[in-house]
């Protein structure tokens, strides 16, 4: 299948609407934290280990990338929002921590199928914009983001914790309306037999360019996870109000809507390299600002914050998926593994960090580490 160099708009469209279900209900974790505390009594080191559970499952992802390009992978994409929505729907009528772990473990494994195969088919459809296109992808799981908190905490408000639930038709829904938008769609590659045991050598051949792109996801993701995961229970520690929390949550995943929108568009334009520069000095200058400032002053810094904080993804993924290889759902699989292995890594250890150094003086040193992806972006190429 020859790609062509057209931005197809209506496709794009419906990929990033498919990334905007799929992710609202995997949003529900993060701000529902301090009333599962509460209910179950468990630490930030558990809160933590559920993230991790949630993640483990990319360690699959490799695999699942090989049978993304043997299978009609599209329908990963259209049926893994109603497997997501039920899982995370019926976690706050989870009757013991077993069970919420189940759970959150079954999202995990249903957003790795979701995951994988839906950049490939977002670069097929974005033509010689690839950088343009994964911006759009990434605005829709950011949307989700910012949309989760305040709907599963609205629903709690007017149902109680029973009221998560009621989204569940709403996932069922949006994965009909996928199958029939997005059901003739391809994904596989046009891989030839010669071609299909050779996923060694092409790990190979990108293990360079998937190490650089590592470390700076490892010093940056503790901060990221601080500021995402860990920000309601961190403003709660301050003596905000649930809902004031939620409510910066969203304010912080609506800001990087802004930058996931932008970066992938800019990148296209002053390169790969300097987009990535400007997010890793600002990012966590801008955190610091948040910690530091209060009332309006702390709510422009957190806006500020989310600009710069997600402004990578869409670089990251324009860049893996312009990398020349065959195996392009292999390839993105193996970055996809990377991203949510070092942040699940990084997510329990914030949690371990506020257990005993509490979460005030984490933030502070989680803020200061992220300083030192500079350097490594310094030393990428600049194309």
């Amino acid at each position: 299948m020859k790609e062509s160099t057209k931005f197809e708009w209506s496709k794009v469209s419906l990929i990033t609407v498919a990334h905007f279900f799929h992710d609202i209900y995997t949003a529900f974790l993060a701000p529902l934290l301090p009333l599962l505390r509460d209910t179950m009594g468990f630490s930030l080191t558990f809160a933590g280990f559920l993230s991790v559970v949630q993640r483990l499952p990319t360690l699959l992802n490799p695999f699942v990338g090989m049978l993304a390009e043997r299978t009609k992978a599209r329908y990963f994409v259209i049926f893994t929002p109603a497997v997501t929505a039920v899982a995370m729907s019926l976690i706050t009528v989870a009757p013991n921590k077993l069970t919420l772990i189940l759970l959150v473990l079954i999202s995990g494994i249903s957003s790795s199928f979701f995951h994988v195969p839906s950049p490939v088919m977002m670069r097929k459809v974005s033509g010689n914009r690839v950088g343009m296109g994964m911006s759009f992808y990434m605005v829709g799981g950011e949307l989700a983001r910012s949309a989760g908190p305040v709907a599963a905490l609205g629903a709690v408000e007017l149902w109680g914790l029973n009221g998560v639930t009621y989204f569940i038709p709403t996932g069922i829904l949006a994965s009909l309306l996928l199958y029939f938008r997005l059901r003739n769609i391809s994904i596989a590659e046009d891989v030839s037999s010669s071609h299909r045991l050779d996923y060694l050598k092409t790990f190979k051949s990108f293990f360079p360019l998937i190490s650089s792109i590592a470390l700076i996801l490892f010093f940056r993701a503790a901060m990221k996870s601080a500021l995402t995961f860990y920000l309601p229970i961190f403003l709660k520690s301050r003596g905000e109000s649930l809902w004031y929390a939620g409510i910066a949550l969203s304010i912080l995943q609506g800001a990087g809507v802004l930058g996931t929108f932008f970066a992938g568009t800019i990148s296209d334009k002053i390169g790969r390299r300097s987009t990535l520069l400007i997010a890793s000095i600002g990012a966590p200058t801008l955190f610091f600002a948040f910690l530091y400032t209060t009332g309006w002053l702390q709510i422009l810094a957190l806006i500020a914050s989310g600009l710069f904080l997600f402004a990578t993804g869409p670089v990251f993924l324009a860049i893996v998926n312009e990398y020349k290889t065959k195996h392009s759902s292999f390839v993105n699989a193996v970055f996809m593994t990377t991203t949510f292995l070092i942040g699940a890594i990084m997510v329990m250890v914030v949690g371990l960090m506020g257990d005993y150094l509490t979460l005030e003086t984490t933030y502070i040193v989680v803020g200061a580490f992220a300083f030192l992806s500079v350097p490594v972006v310094l030393r990428m190429s600049k194309k």
